[in-house]
């Protein structure tokens, strides 16, 4: 058996001169002990004083580490795979990342993380500031901030509805206008034949939300986080749809690609959110669970 000193510097209340300090002794008996100790002292540190100045000093630094994970683990892991031909959005399984930051820490911490990450990141890939400002920046920033938001709300099953209802109507309908009424256009643009595209689009986005239903049905738990998935997800891939096509009316897009055609917004937006929203809903409740596990006061309280 040892003992913890826990030394508290005491400030005279009109002046910045110290009074002195006082010691506080636990006894530490085994290494279990040491570490709920530690917690519980760190907890206390990062409790709000005198309004929330500690609390806005964690969320800026979980910012920077937010951004940071998410530009260099995105870089990494994105396996030089972009969308066919155009290749403009990229594979990005890093996707997860400032969505559990969203969770854990709230919805402006993923939201600001998302984009200061996506904006380092877009400049070791393609450099482009202003597209990633326009693009990249905006929809990651409305994507990941609606996520922390949403899962903290309390939602009833015809939310629910809705929020599937949205992730069926962004991928059925980009996919069946550029497959059906679009065959050659959609074979220059994915190399696949319609029926082959079709089936590929639809199969992943379907087993997306097959896996939505089965989260709510038997993880009940993780409900808000799905539907704020699909939901922000949808929301943040219809950005990057939009905006690459306006970009593209005025300026060049990477690879000398300028004046996308129309359909091309509904193919963006199809890739992005078909290609991410497994990573989100397979790896991010595990993550998150044990991240509740480790700190259960990271959970967040959920709101009317």
């Amino acid at each position: 058996m040892f003992r913890l000193i826990v030394r508290r510097t005491h400030a005279h209340p009109n002046s910045s001169a110290e009074r002195g300090f006082s010691e506080k002794f636990i006894e530490i008996k085994d290494v279990q002990t040491i570490h709920t100790k530690l917690l519980s002292i760190i907890g206390h540190s990062f409790t709000p004083k005198n309004g929330d100045a500690s609390l806005k000093a964690v969320e800026v630094a979980m910012i920077g580490i937010c951004a940071a994970s998410y530009a260099v683990i995105g870089r990494l892991t994105d396996l030089g795979i972009v969308a066919p031909v155009v290749g403009v959005v990229a594979f990005w399984p890093a996707a997860v990342i400032p969505a559990i930051f969203a969770v854990l820490f709230g919805p402006w911490t993923g939201g600001i993380g998302a984009a200061i990450g996506i904006f380092l990141r877009d400049m070791l890939f393609h450099g482009n500031a202003l597209l990633s400002l326009s693009a990249g920046v905006t929809s990651n920033f409305a994507c990941f901030f609606l996520i922390g938001y949403i899962s903290r709300r309390k939602l009833d099953w015809k939310k629910i509805v809705l929020g599937i209802g949205i992730g069926f109507f962004i991928v059925g309908l980009g996919a069946s206008i550029s497959t059906v009424f679009l065959p050659s256009e959609s074979s220059a643009f994915t190399g696949l034949s319609p029926t082959d595209s079709m089936i590929l689009f639809l199969g992943v986005s379907a087993g997306s939300l097959i896996l939505i239903g089965l989260i709510v049905r038997f993880w009940p738990e993780w409900k808000n986080y799905a539907i704020a998935s699909v939901i922000g997800l949808g929301v943040g891939s219809t950005i990057i749809g939009f905006v690459l096509w306006l970009f593209s009316q005025f300026l060049p897009l990477p690879g000398d690609f300028s004046n996308a055609p129309t359909y091309f917004i509904l193919l963006w937006i199809v890739w992005t959110f078909a290609t991410e929203i497994p990573f989100l809903m397979v790896v991010g409740p595990p993550v998150l669970k044990a991240c509740y596990k480790a700190f259960p006061s990271l959970a967040p309280q959920v709101k009317e």
